[in-house]
């Protein structure tokens, strides 16, 4: 059982199969998919799976806390299993590959800001969006 199924189990969901698959389908994901590339992905384990059901499925992981819903700038609501471990986004507008980091200096500037601002962050998030660099000679 994938550790988003057992979130599913845990916070009391009814697990159909399809939810299943399309749980087994987002943890093995490694990167942010849209819900077309989920149902894709899902229909190769079994094609009777709906894009509408990947739709309610989707609404329910993210309502439940289980799935974290992004947009990225593209149009599209993109998806990853919530975890406990914060990142950020650094996300390349050509590509629209999704790069997830960490960076520790950013994150003390962060909870200084808001401290100057007589405020205790709680919880933020970061994107942020980029074309790759020249290489010299190009």
């Amino acid at each position: 059982m994938d550790r988003l199924e057992k979130l599913c189990i845990d916070k009391g969901m009814r697990m159909t199969e399809q939810r299943r698959v399309i749980a087994r389908v987002l943890s093995g994901a490694d990167d942010h998919p849209d819900v077309e590339e989920i149902h894709r992905r899902a229909t190769a384990i079994d094609d009777k799976i709906s894009i509408a059901t990947v739709y309610r499925t989707m609404r329910l992981f993210e309502e439940a806390g289980v799935v974290e819903r992004h947009d990225f700038q593209d149009g599209r609501a993109r998806y990853e299993e919530a975890t406990e471990v914060h990142h950020d986004h650094l996300i390349d507008l050509r590509s629209g590959a999704v790069i997830e980091f960490v960076n520790e200096e950013i994150e003390a500037l962060q909870k200084k800001i808001a401290e100057q601002h007589g405020f205790r962050l709680v919880d933020h998030r970061l994107e942020l969006y980029g074309v790759p660099l020249e290489k010299k000679g190009d």
